[in-house]
Order: structure tokens, then C-alpha cells, then sequence
């Protein structure tokens, strides 16, 4: 069986998409079952707030596969992520037709207010879903394979190559606060009405969203373990150990760099597209470069060269970002960074590794 091969040797992976499905059923059925004075009801802005940290997940996993299994310290996965939610957000903006603040069937609210004549040619077939689903995967993915190609080829490698990725994710945000740009400036792109003729609004719809997002996560899972598993994958880490020998003995190493790193920008892309609807806005911040080095950091603090390391520490991370910064804002980047030194000092394979020395000297 095709899933018995590629879970092969993964207990940490069976046991993740175990309870992934096990989550997956249970929350839709707690909230649209239950009531809400019932102590097991889920409500839908839990359900929200999960989508989102599935979202993230898969975004986690996308990162491990570059950096854990190819050795690329990527700091600008960021700006995939950013780019899918763009791409998805075009779609959602363009469904809102004369439900707008000011009535135009076809420009969005901010290009009227700009007093823009016309839709930019790149918004053209952003009304069409299927459309957007293909920029969604396209848009990040080019980016990544141009990028790449060039950064590869001239081999770059190490400390260079990550401040060239946030180079990119920074030159990107700065470009999409300007106006003139079509994206909607600093604001971005929000108040999204519905997906697929379906109301953000309703509780079913969010359901849908979330269980689309466990879906996501699970494929994104299963297909990098896929190429971890393959003879690409063993390219890949032997490339991560000792890429001059890899080179030596014949490998075009920069071939299976940009196959991996340009899959991995699709992963991120999908992961940012299933973020915009259930956020309901997607702006600039995105791009921002804190935002591609928190992931990160959750790779690190869940354990790398895992993939499922990298869900644990998403999740973590952002369920305690959610917790402190309600109670005490101020201080959860000292927090973040506190908690990325100790686990680099003292946890270098992160909670996995932890988990896995104490199940060895059992």
C-alpha cells in the first residue's frame, strides 16, 4: 500500500496524522452538534484560531523540508506564505462585486478609493476559482525556481544564501505597501463576504475552511515525507552533510536544490491561501521579516529533520504567542526569543529529540 510506504520507519509521523484525523472529525462535530452552554462545545472562533494554526503547520513542514532535510536556512518562506494569501485574497476581492462600500460591480473598494479607472491586467481571471487555486501554487512556486535557479547555479550556499532569502521577503514587503502597486497598500486586501458562492460568515463555512486546511496539512505532510523517503531525499541530506562530495561523485546538486525548494515555496503558498479566508484580511505584514524567521524558529523548538517536530512546535509556538499576547503583549518577543536561546542551548533536535532520547533510555 502507497501510505504504508511512505510512512515507513515514521511512528512520530503515524502517530501525528493519527491524531490529525482524530481532531479533524472530533472539532466540526463539537461545534455543530453542541450547544453553547454545553462545557464540550467548540465555537467557531476556536475553530478559526485552529484552521489558522493548521495553516501554520503546513507552513512549518514546508520550511523543515529545506532546511532540516537540504540544509537551506531559509528566512524568507515568509513571503511564499504571503504570496498565496495574495493570490487567494484576489479571488475573495473580486467575489465581493458591488457588495463593496462603494457599489462597483468589478473594482475593489481601495482602487476606488485610489481612483483607479480600470482592474490592472493582473487581476484579470481572479474571479474564477480555479484560476486562483493555480496562482496559488504558481505564483509562489516561479518566484522560488527563479530565485533559486540563479542563487543555486552560482553557488551560494550557508549564511549568504539566508540573508538573500530575507532580502527577497524584505524587498517584497516594502514593494507591496505602495499603493500604486494594486494590492491594496498597507492595508492589504479584507472584508471578504465568501468562497465558492459561501458566506465567511457562516459556521459551516468555517468548518469547511478548517477541515480544508487538516487536509492540506495532511497531503503537505505525506508528500515531503514522500521525497524525504525517495532517493531524492537521500541526495538531499547527503547534499546537507557534504555537498562538495555530492558534486564530486556526478549529482547536479543545484537541480535537486531547486526541485525541493521550489516544492516547498508551493507548500507555503497553499498553506498562505487557506490563511487569508479564515484571518479575513491579508496585508504587507506578512512579508515582514520577523515573520520568516519565527518560522523559524517553531522548526527549531519542535525539532527538525522530523517534518512532525515542525507541526509540534507551530503549534506550540503560536498557542503560546495567542495566550501572551492576550494576557501580557509587551513581553511575548522576549518570550519568543528567550525560548529560542534555551532550546539552542539546551535542546539543539528540539522537543522531538527530548521526546526521543528519554524513549532510548526507557
Amino acid at each position: 500500500m502507497l501510505l504504508s510506504r511512505i510512512l515507513i520507519n515514521d511512528k512520530g509521523g503515524k502517530i501525528f496524522l493519527l491524531i490529525l484525523l482524530l481532531v479533524t472529525v472530533l472539532i466540526p462535530f463539537l461545534n455543530l452538534t453542541l450547544t453553547a452552554d454545553n462545557p464540550f462545545y467548540v465555537s467557531t472562533y476556536t475553530v478559526t484560531i485552529l484552521g489558522k494554526y493548521l495553516t501554520y503547520a503546513l507552513l512549518a513542514v514546508a520550511v523543515d523540508l529545506v532546511w532540516g532535510y537540504l540544509g537551506i536556512l531559509s528566512l524568507g518562506h515568509g513571503a511564499f506564505f504571503a504570496l498565496g494569501g495574495y493570490a487567494m485574497g484576489m479571488y475573495l476581492m473580486r467575489q465581493i462585486g458591488d457588495r463593496g462600500v462603494y457599489g462597483d460591480p468589478v473594482l475593489p473598494d481601495f482602487m476606488v478609493f485610489l481612483d483607479w479607472k480600470e482592474l490592472p491586467w493582473f487581476w484579470n481571471g481572479f474571479d474564477q476559482f480555479w484560476f486562483a487555486v493555480i496562482m496559488v501554487m504558481l505564483i509562489p512556486g516561479a518566484l522560488a525556481f527563479i530565485f533559486g535557479w540563479f542563487a543555486f547555479r552560482s553557488r551560494v550556499t550557508g549564511v549568504y544564501l539566508s540573508i538573500m532569502t530575507q532580502a527577497m521577503v524584505y524587498a517584497l514587503m516594502l514593494s507591496f505597501f505602495r499603493n500604486e502597486l494594486g494590492f491594496g497598500g498597507n492595508n492589504g486586501l479584507t472584508d471578504f463576504k465568501d468562497i465558492l458562492g459561501f458566506s465567511l460568515k457562516l459556521e459551516s463555512t468555517r468548518i469547511g475552511l478548517f477541515i480544508a486546511s487538516s487536509v492540506a496539512l495532511a497531503g503537505g505532510y505525506l508528500a515531503s515525507r514522500a521525497i524525504t523517503n525517495s532517493r531524492l531525499g537521500r541526495v538531499a541530506v547527503a547534499i546537507r552533510d557534504a555537498e562538495d562530495r555530492v558534486r564530486f561523485i556526478g549529482y547536479r546538486v543545484e537541480y535537486v536544490k531547486l526541485f525541493i525548494f521550489t516544492f516547498s515555496a508551493i507548500l507555503a503558498g497553499i498553506a498562505g491561501a487557506l490563511y487569508a479566508p479564515q484571518i479575513g484580511i491579508i496585508n504587507p505584514g506578512e512579508f515582514s521579516p520577523i515573520t520568516s524567521i519565527e518560522i523559524v524558529i517553531w522548526v527549531a523548538i519542535g525539532g527538525r529533520y522530523t517534518l512532525y517536530g515542525a507541526v509540534i512546535g507551530a503549534l506550540l509556538v503560536n498557542y503560546s504567542k495567542t495566550v501572551l499576547t492576550s494576557a501580557m503583549p509587551e513581553i511575548w518577543l522576549f518570550a519568543l526569543g528567550g525560548l529560542f536561546i534555551a532550546v539552542t542551548m539546551f535542546l539543539p533536535k528540539g522537543i522531538v529529540g527530548l521526546l526521543s532520547t528519554r524513549g532510548t533510555k526507557r
